[in-house]
C-alpha cells in the first residue's frame, strides 16, 4: 500500500502564511517555540523580517523556503492564496449498508462535484440504495458487506479525478464545506485535508450534549497540521479528501476500526503533508443511545493494538521526557516532600537546558519549555490514571485508601477542568458540568476497556507503552 512521497513541494506565490495561535516568540523574535510536535526553531534575520506581522505572503525564494519550513513543522499555517483545484477535479464515494434516509440527506447536500460514487456494502434492499443515490451517482455495489474501508476502496478505484472526498452515510456536508478543503491542495505537498466534525442537529440529550461539544469526531476550531503525536494526530475517515495520487491502494481493509488513523500515519511516513481546516464543516449524527454510543467508544479502543503493531511508537498512550515524567510521578504522591522534589527535579532540567540553548536569555527560555512539558505531563497523567490506565487505577484504589483519594481527585479534577476548556465549543449545547464529568468518565472508561480488550487480543502491551520526548529543537529558518 506504500505510495511515493509528493514528487514537487514547491509553494505557489500568493499563498499567505500565518503563525498558530500557540505559536510563541522568544529571543527578541528570533526564535520560535511551538509547532507539531513542539519545537524550537531560530530564525535568520529574513525570517525575522518576514514575520515581523505574524504572517507573510510567498513571493520569493526566501519567504517560499521559509513558508516551507514553517508549514511542515505546524508553527504557521495557510490561511489564504490562490485557488486549489475546483469541484470538478473530486469524486465524492460514499460507502453505505442499509442508511437509505441518511443517504438521500448526504446526496441533497453534497453540491456540485466532478463525479459521485455510491457504494452500496451488501444493503438488503439495493433499489431502495438506488433510488436514495439519485440520478447523478453511479451506484456499485458489493453482495456481501465488507466493510466500510472496502467500500471506500472500490470507490477509490472507480474514481478519475484528481481528488477523492469520502463522506459517510451518516454525515451531512454544510453549505461551503468543499472550498476550504480545496484550497489546502494549492500546496502540491498535501496529500490530505480533511474538515472539522461536528453534531448534527438537532443536539438533544444528555449524551447528545457531551458529544456536541467533546465527540472524538470533533478535533477543535483551531487549523492544525496533521502529524503524528501531536494536537491533531489523525482525522476521521467519516469526512476527508485524498489526492488520488497519494492515498495509493486506499484503506487496510483488514481494519474495521482506526483505518483513518492507518491511512494518516502511511500518508506521513511518505512524506505527504496533511491539513485539518476547519473552516469546512461537516455534521456528524452521532449515537447518543448510551450501549451503542458507549459500545462505539470502547471499540475505538481496540484499534489502539494493531495501530502500535503497525506503526512502531505512532500512537503511545502518553509522550514523556524524564524530567517530565518524574514530575508527573511526585504530583502524583500528593505529599509536601514530593512537591519540593518536583521543584527539585525543574530547577535541575531548567538549568541543564539552559546550557543548550543558544538564546539571549537562556534560563528564562528553559524555564518556559520546562514548565511547559510539566504542564503537558500532567495532563497526560491525568488522562492516564482515568482513560489509558484505569484498571490499574481501580487495582490501586482497591489496596490503598491514599490511591483511593488520588484517583477520586484527578477523576473529579480532570473532568471540571475538561468541561471547563470544552463548555462553549458549541452554542446549541452546553452540558452541565456534572452531566459532561459524568459522560467524560463513561468515555474514559470505554476506550480504556477497548484498549486494554486489544491489547489482551493481539497479545501485546505496544499500545500500553508510553514513549519518548517529542520537543525537537530545530535549524535555522
Amino acid at each position: 500500500m506504500r505510495t511515493p512521497g509528493p514528487p514537487d513541494t514547491t509553494l505557489p506565490d500568493g499563498l499567505r502564511v500565518e503563525l498558530d495561535r500557540r505559536a510563541r516568540r522568544v529571543d527578541d523574535g528570533a526564535v520560535l517555540l511551538g509547532g507539531a510536535p513542539p519545537r524550537m526553531l531560530r530564525l535568520a534575520p529574513a525570517g525575522r523580517t518576514l514575520l515581523a506581522g505574524g504572517g507573510f505572503t510567498v513571493d520569493g525564494p526566501t519567504s517560499r523556503a521559509l513558508a516551507r519550513r514553517l508549514l511542515d513543522v505546524g508553527i504557521a499555517h495557510p490561511v489564504d492564496g490562490p485557488p486549489g483545484p475546483g469541484p470538478d477535479a473530486v469524486t465524492v464515494v460514499v460507502p453505505v449498508q442499509d442508511r437509505v434516509d441518511g443517504l438521500r440527506r448526504l446526496v441533497a447536500a453534497i453540491g456540485g462535484v466532478g463525479a459521485l460514487v455510491v457504494v452500496d456494502d451488501g444493503s438488503a434492499d439495493p433499489r431502495a440504495i438506488r433510488a436514495a443515490a439519485g440520478p447523478r451517482a453511479t451506484v456499485l455495489r458489493h453482495e456481501v458487506g465488507r466493510g466500510a474501508s472496502a467500500a471506500r476502496n472500490t470507490g477509490l478505484r472507480a474514481a478519475s479525478t484528481p481528488l477523492v472526498a469520502f463522506l459517510d452515510s451518516d454525515v451531512v456536508p454544510e453549505p461551503g464545506w468543499l472550498a476550504p478543503l480545496l484550497a489546502a491542495f494549492a500546496d502540491p505537498a498535501v496529500g490530505l485535508a480533511a474538515p472539522r466534525i461536528v453534531a448534527l442537529a438537532p443536539v438533544v440529550g444528555r449524551l447528545g450534549r457531551y458529544e456536541a461539544v467533546r465527540s472524538s469526531l470533533d478535533l477543535g476550531p483551531d487549523p492544525a497540521l496533521i502529524v503524528p503525536r501531536s494536537r491533531v494526530a489523525y482525522v476521521p475517515s467519516a469526512a476527508m479528501v485524498v489526492r488520488r495520487d497519494a492515498a495509493g491502494a486506499g484503506f487496510d481493509e483488514d481494519m474495521h476500526v482506526a483505518e483513518d488513523v492507518d491511512l494518516v500515519l502511511r500518508l506521513h511516513a511518505d512524506g505527504w503533508r496533511m491539513r485539518y481546516a476547519p473552516g469546512s464543516r461537516v455534521a456528524h449524527d452521532h449515537r447518543t443511545t448510551l450501549g451503542k454510543w458507549w459500545w462505539r467508544k470502547a471499540q475505538y479502543g481496540t484499534g489502539a493494538a494493531p495501530l502500535a503493531l503497525r506503526h512502531r511508537g505512532s500512537v503511545p498512550p502518553m509522550v514523556l521526557s524524564p524530567t517530565s515524567a518524574a514530575v508527573a510521578g511526585l504530583a502524583l504522591v500528593a505529599r509536601p516532600w514530593a512537591v519540593a522534589a518536583a521543584g527539585v527535579v525543574g530547577a535541575v532540567a531548567v538549568e541543564r537546558l539552559s546550557r543548550r540553548l543558544d538564546v539571549a536569555h537562556p534560563r528564562a527560555t528553559a524555564a518556559r519549555l520546562v514548565g511547559l512539558g510539566a504542564l503537558g505531563a500532567l495532563s497526560q497523567t491525568a488522562d492516564a490514571v482515568t482513560r489509558h490506565y484505569w484498571p490499574l487505577s481501580v487495582a490501586a484504589c482497591a489496596v490503598s485508601r491514599g490511591a483511593r483519594r488520588r484517583v477520586l481527585a484527578v477523576a473529579l479534577g480532570e473532568g471540571l477542568l475538561d468541561w471547563w476548556r470544552h463548555r462553549d465549543r458549541d452554542d446549541r449545547a452546553r452540558p452541565g458540568p456534572v452531566e459532561h464529568l459524568v459522560a467524560h468518565r463513561l468515555d474514559d472508561l470505554a476506550y480504556g476497556a477497548g484498549l486494554w480488550w486489544g491489547a489482551a487480543a493481539h497479545r501485546t502491551t505496544a499500545p500500553l507503552r508510553p514513549t519518548g520526548p517529542a520537543v525537537r529543537v530545530g535549524p535555522n529558518g
